[in-house]
């Protein structure tokens, strides 16, 4: 499609129609997470679970995460299908978060209760360039079971079947486009999870995702993992 804005019901009405595999060249389309539904996500829609208390400094319309402790903070309820926009920029090279869908509510009253460091569920990797770097030059040997332009992937127990590319081990879904932007500049996701599928938008494009996904309901985690990184323009649409 050459269009590059659509409101979020079009595509919506578009997309609920896809097959269960991607197609061979996937729409654009760029959701700002406005329109009907749609409401932002601050502070008080998020709660603690392992985190220190100044982890993530909520700011306007977004939020500060210095990275320490590993951890995150969940939605105040659990959500089944759903829309996202989110933004992100990490602050340092190598800086290394996620975006968790559906993390089990198990594995979220674990980590309250100081077992383990990230829940059980989907992730959709926030990762900066410099990781690879940083992996390769530190493990002495090539960075191919991950990628840092949009990974989605099951955590733990969960369970999902990517969308290919798919990583060596059969688990990540690789972005079928490079199209993140590197350290200090603003990167815009837009996720659909809905009835066990997720499915992954990079600055505009769709990238990567999964289907049939166990679990397909509970939290939504900002993640907390080693490097300072910002969240703005949070929004959420809830849907049927």
């Amino acid at each position: 499609m050459s269009l590059r804005r659509l409101c979020a019901p079009l595509l919506f009405c578009a997309t609920t129609a896809l097959a269960a595999e991607p197609p061979a060249a996937a729409p654009k389309a760029f959701i700002d997470g406005t329109g009907l539904g749609w409401r932002p996500l601050g502070a008080a829609d998020f709660a603690p679970v392992n985190c220190a208390s100044n982890t993530f400094t909520w700011r306007g319309d977004g939020v500060h995460c210095t990275g320490q402790p590993v951890g995150v903070i969940r939605s105040q309820h659990s959500l089944t299908n759903f829309e996202l926009v989110a933004e992100w920029r990490h602050l340092t090279s190598g800086g290394n978060s996620g975006i968790f869908v559906w993390a089990s509510d198990a594995s979220i009253k674990n980590l309250e209760a100081g077992k383990g460091r990230l829940p059980d569920g989907i992730e959709v990797q926030v990762l900066d360039h410099g990781y690879t770097e940083q992996y390769e030059r530190d493990h002495k040997k090539k960075a191919d079971w991950f990628t840092t332009h949009g990974d989605v992937f099951p955590t733990g127990p969960a369970r999902m079947k990517p969308f290919p590319p798919v990583a060596p081990d059969g688990q990540r879904s690789f972005p079928r486009k490079n199209l993140s932007r590197g350290v200090n500049e603003w990167n815009h996701y837009y996720v659909r999870a809905m009835n066990g599928e997720v499915r992954l938008w990079v600055n505009g494009e769709e990238v990567a995702g999964g289907t049939d996904c166990r679990p397909a309901s509970g939290y939504l985690c900002l993640e907390s993992e080693g490097a300072p990184v910002e969240f703005r323009n949070l929004r959420l649409r809830l849907l049927p």
